[in-house]
């Protein structure tokens, strides 16, 4: 479930069961707030800061049993209240996006799968606490699925991050293939970039398709949701490999055809 404006975060979603939507709005607003906190606007670092801990002290009065001082999050306090939502996943949220305040590069790619732990699973783990899911295997799978969703929003967007001066690109796997972040800045595709783009591709192929067992043992509308989440994945990440990795080009998005597809692969799944 991609953090980055959380594409695949099922908000509002008329698969989901309606006492839960409330709770899933409620996350969402939440996440969606502290990252544009993070990410959008002018402020100046300390004033980012600043501000995601005053979000994580709102935190600590739900924990406390007190009312909260943002607007926003009061809904959150009612959900966790109802669903007895663990509040771990959100400091995690909140540390990911403390980290995007003040790192822009990632030297390997264990640091970059840390960064999704915190920036991506969290998402995962709060919807199947919402659903009561929380055995060890499904949160393993959903951490794996989150991961990879992470990193193919990453490797998407490879140009829309180097304008906002990030590069998500593991710098060891950047000397390993040859490739420099001018390269980046030129937006130039060649087979250094060809072989760079598919390594990664396979990478979160093989995270997504270790995660994507979890889609058929949830049963019902979650069940069918993931499976929706999963394909979607699969989708961008076929366009990633028959584009060779060209994202200079053109983004990979879905379509109308794509969704047609994908319903229609989620509904005989069994």
């Amino acid at each position: 479930m991609s953090v980055g404006h959380y594409e695949n975060f099922p908000v509002g979603s008329l698969l989901l069961p309606r006492r839960m939507r409330r709770a899933v709005h409620a996350i969402y607003r939440f996440a969606r707030y502290a990252d544009d906190v993070a990410d959008e606007g002018d402020a100046a670092p300390a004033e980012r800061l600043a501000e995601l801990d005053r979000i994580e002290a709102d935190l600590d009065r739900i924990a406390a049993g007190e009312p909260t001082r943002i607007a926003l999050m009061a809904p959150l306090a009612a959900a966790v209240a109802e669903h007895a939502l663990p509040l771990q996943p959100m400091r995690d949220l909140l540390s990911a996006f403390r980290q995007d305040v003040v790192k822009t590069r990632y030297q390997s790619f264990g640091e970059l799968v840390d960064y999704c732990r915190r920036s991506a699973n969290p998402v995962g783990r709060l919807m199947l606490a919402l659903y009561g899911e929380t055995d060890p295997r499904s949160l393993a799978q959903a951490d794996g699925i989150c991961t990879a969703l992470q990193l193919i929003n990453f490797w998407q967007d490879v140009a829309l991050d180097w304008r906002k001066g990030r590069v998500y690109l593991p710098q060891e796997d950047l000397a390993r293939f040859g490739v420099d972040e001018a390269q980046i800045a030129a937006g130039r595709f060649d087979a250094k970039w060809r072989a760079l783009m598919l390594f990664q591709v396979e990478r979160a192929r093989k995270m997504l398709q270790a995660g994507a067992p979890l889609g058929k043992t949830l049963r019902g509308r979650l069940g069918l949701e993931l499976r929706l989440i999963v394909m979607g994945g699969e989708r961008i990440l076929s366009k990633l490999h028959a584009a060779d990795g060209d994202v200079f080009t053109r983004r990979p998005v879905l379509g109308g055809r794509d969704w047609i597809y994908m319903m229609w692969r989620a509904c005989r799944a069994k």
